[in-house]
């Protein structure tokens, strides 16, 4: 398939819902590498001073000979994922089904009122490509606006750089968590103080990216733009005042959302937590902030039984069973520690996200042990939940998708940065342990952990209505006032 992992040529907006993400069936080796649920939180991009701005082109229309992924506006559906569907008759396969959705359907099905949008009409979702945090988040936000009659567009701000620009800021992202410690020391220095190296690369990555925000929002006007990338916010606030009626919203889910989020002209910031809202007035006292739950997708609302789910994996129903996973990036010892939970008796869906490298690995165990069922990047985490008794993985949507489906978590800290902030944040929700990051004591906690939580716990009360009503009440804050 053509263009980046995450990312799909040609003009589209956001229509049908994705399902949960991460892509491809047993022993798959087309995977490739970001994440589900870690990196995305960090959100700012770097952009080659010496790059050239390309002249405007319309989304996701590429000129004849050139990159679809360095058009400064290729639009971005998570549902566009490229993703392979497992084989007919594979072990794991199973039926797929999920709540239909359209206009006046939010999350899981969930009816809501619709909004009368603005003379100018639309939203813009602003997000970007370190990961697939942030995309998620913006298919949840395109579903809800979608579903109260608004239409929708999504752009990756990374892409829009133009450019090397925005694999550049990947590269380096990527090259910084590489080191140990690197990343630690920039995030708590620079970017959570807004510190003078943050604010330059801020700074530059508006450079380039204001001039294709101002010509993106002239060519299609809009009403509302929500930045769901830092990047896309720093820009966004800068081009504000040419648009007279323009409402901007941040949405963070960060713990401690750090200082590139944070800019005087946003008009509402969407943070998951108290503690996310007092970080956000550190740097913008008089904020308008509004709390909201941490949306989830459909299908995790409406998961199979275990029962059922083990067996369309070929799972034994007496066994025990862990999904293990670390974002679409897939950091640290899945492989080491898939064998050794094997080894334990325990059955493991392993799960490689885009990285190919651990792809390959995972199918070469799976040849020769037998509990390990390998998968790429795939759209089956609510049923391997659903059939498994414990979830560990990286800080992350997936967290709540497991809250959601009624699974404990055993957190793996390796996402240094906001990703450490983050995995706090997981542990003071309850029902998730943390474990050391070499193979052996990890291990050790997943047995220890299995031992409490089977059989596997309940699900959560909470429902797709709290993430619908909590951003019904946000959209009144801007002048969105459902059902007028």
């Amino acid at each position: 398939m053509a263009g980046e992992p995450g990312q799909r040529p040609g003009a589209t907006s956001s229509g049908a819902t994705g399902a949960g993400a991460n892509g491809s069936g047993p022993h798959d080796s087309r995977a490739h590498g970001s994440r589900a649920n870690g990196f995305g939180a960090n959100g700012f991009g770097v952009a080659l001073p010496a790059t050239i701005r390309p002249s405007l082109t319309r989304p996701g229309v590429a000129r004849p000979g050139t990159d679809p992924a360095q058009v400064p506006t290729v639009p971005f559906r998570p549902q566009d994922v490229p993703t392979m569907p497992d084989p007919v008759g594979a072990r794991g396969t199973g039926p797929r089904t999920g709540p239909r959705t359209g206009p006046g359907t939010g999350a899981a099905g969930f009816a809501v009122p619709t909004a009368r949008p603005r003379p100018s009409g639309g939203a813009l979702l602003l997000t970007g490509s370190l990961g697939m945090g942030h995309h998620v988040m913006a298919q949840a936000c395109a579903t809800s606006l979608e579903a109260r009659q608004m239409r929708v567009r999504t752009l990756d701000s990374l892409r829009m750089l133009g450019g090397p620009g925005g694999r550049l800021g990947e590269a380096v992202f990527r090259g910084m968590v590489g080191v140990p410690g690197l990343y630690d020391a920039f995030h708590f220095n620079q970017l959570r103080t807004g510190g003078r190296i943050a604010t330059a690369i801020d700074a530059v990555s508006s450079r380039f990216l204001v001039p294709r925000m101002r010509d993106e929002l002239t060519t299609e006007p809009v009403s509302l733009v929500v930045s769901i990338f830092a990047t896309g916010a720093a820009a966004t606030s800068r081009v504000k005042a040419d648009f007279p009626g323009l409402v901007t919203v941040v949405f963070c889910t960060d713990v401690c959302p750090h200082r590139l989020w944070v800019h005087q002209n946003t008009d509402l910031y969407l943070v998951t937590s108290r503690t996310a809202a007092r970080y956000v007035r550190r740097f913008h006292p008089s904020a308008e902030i509004a709390v909201v739950p941490t949306p989830v997708r459909a299908p995790f609302y409406d998961p199979p039984t275990q029962r059922d789910a083990r067996l369309a994996f070929g799972i034994p129903l007496d066994g025990r069973c862990v999904l293990l996973m670390s974002g679409s990036w897939g950091l640290g010892p899945l492989v080491e520690v898939a064998e050794a939970l094997a080894t334990a008796g325990v059955w493991v869906f392993a799960v490689a996200g885009h990285n190919a490298k651990l792809a390959r690995r995972l199918a070469a165990l799976a040849e020769r042990e037998h509990r390990v069922i390998p998968f790429g990047f795939t759209d089956r985490i609510p049923q391997l939940m659903a059939a498994a008794d414990l979830v560990v993985t990286s800080s992350g949507d997936t967290c709540s998708e497991a809250r959601v489906v009624g699974r404990d978590l055993l957190l793996l800290d390796v996402v240094p940065g906001h990703g450490r902030d983050n995995l706090q944040g997981e542990l003071e929700k309850g029902g998730a342990e943390v474990a050391g990051g070499d193979p052996r004591s990890l291990t050790r906690s997943a047995l220890a952990a299995l031992e409490r939580v089977h059989p596997p716990t309940r699900r959560v009360a909470r429902g797709p209505r709290e993430w619908e009503h909590a951003f019904g009440a946000a959209l009144a804050q801007v002048g969105l006032t459902p059902g007028r």
